[in-house]
């Protein structure tokens, strides 16, 4: 990349017998925001802290800006870091936790304050400066982390699943927030995350980690429109699972009913499969969609899960097979009633599967 802020190249990391990081190669451009998405135990969170200098790779490098940082102490790295605990010192006072960074590296006390003014400004912590952690809301202490993560302006800022310990509502809140400071500053924010909806919401690109090593790494739209593994298939966006053998090139056999699918380039007639669709993508079906370019499935509406604007319907399509059908709220479908719904068989993601 031509604008690359942050490059990592060949990371690995043991810790004894676990590979934590495996022969891990990235790199990150300036004003991205940048997702490290995975489950606990992917190495995540290994890797974010070897990028912070908290810990050391056995082998691969960090550079920031095209400066090899990797042996540089954390406080010489020029990061910023807002981790899940807010980690807020409860004895001092909203704006001496802000500053405390630039106290550790010694910078005059005017400068400090001018810091303190400008992201008290961006944060919107106007008027809390006075205040103690134990008198502020969840949202306002998550906006001291981040106002001490940015108050020196740091290159790289990384964030360690910082909304976890929130609730939904603060959540949903605190993701446009952040979005907004790091488009308002034009720096990398470097995301850990093992919430998928967090990483759609904010990032512009990010990479599914999985056992060590990056799954897949792009483009938000393409990780969600064209995963490459059954893992990012099922990792990101909610996807129904159906398990069978490849029956011809065209099909497979999923409980003694033929799938019309376009399987992986590898696959041969009987190897085991399996599919992956997204529950909004699914359709009831009807007399006008077209059948040709359509797999079509009958099957009983066994109940329906009310979120507002669209629902949750969950179909019988086979003895204790259920697939979630994603769609608008309608009181015309009725449970217990038989139902045919269909998907566009370009819709649906066909993997090998693991054996």
């Amino acid at each position: 990349m031509a604008n690359t802020a942050l490059k990592i190249t060949n990371v690995s990391k043991c810790f004894g017998d676990v590979e934590a990081v495996r022969n891990v190669s990235l790199e990150i451009e300036q004003a991205e925001f940048f997702c490290l998405l995975g489950p606990s135990g992917s190495g995540k969170t290994t890797l974010l802290r070897i990028i912070a200098g908290l810990e050391e790779p056995d082998s691969g490098a960090v550079s920031i800006g095209g400066v090899d940082i990797t042996r540089q102490p954390p406080y010489n790295r020029g990061l910023g870091m807002v981790f899940q605990d807010f980690l807020l010192f409860p004895h001092r006072t909203v704006a001496e936790n802000i500053v405390f960074p630039l106290r550790m590296q010694g910078v005059d006390e005017h400068i400090r304050l001018d810091q303190l003014e400008w992201v008290v400004n961006l944060v919107h912590l106007e008027g809390l400066e006075r205040r103690y952690p134990y008198q502020l809301s969840g949202g306002q202490k998550q906006r001291v982390a981040l106002a001490r993560g940015l108050v020196a302006r740091p290159a790289v800022l990384l964030l360690d699943e910082p909304l976890a310990n929130l609730d939904r509502e603060l959540r949903k809140e605190m993701e446009v927030e952040v979005r907004r400071y790091q488009l308002e500053l034009e720096i990398p924010f470097v995301y850990i995350t093992h919430n998928q909806e967090e990483a759609l919401t904010m990032s512009d690109r990010m990479a599914v980690m999985n056992f060590g090593e990056i799954e897949q790494l792009g483009a938000k739209l393409d990780l969600y429109n064209y995963p490459k593994s059954s893992f990012v298939a099922s990792f990101v966006g909610s996807a129904n699972r159906l398990e069978g053998t490849l029956a011809d090139d065209t099909s497979f056999l999923w409980n003694e009913q033929k799938i019309k699918v376009e399987p992986p380039d590898s696959a041969k007639t009987g190897d085991p499969v399996e599919l992956y669709i997204k529950s909004e993508r699914i359709e009831f079906h009807t007399d006008e969609m077209e059948h040709d370019s359509r797999t079509i499935v009958t099957g009983v509406l066994l109940d329906i899960i009310f979120k507002g604007q669209y629902s949750d319907y969950l179909v019988e399509a086979a003895e204790k097979s259920v697939i979630i059908v994603s769609a608008a709220s309608s009181p015309k479908i009725q449970r217990l009633s038989k139902v045919q719904i269909s998907w566009k068989i370009s819709d649906a993601d066909c993997f090998l599967a693991e054996r």
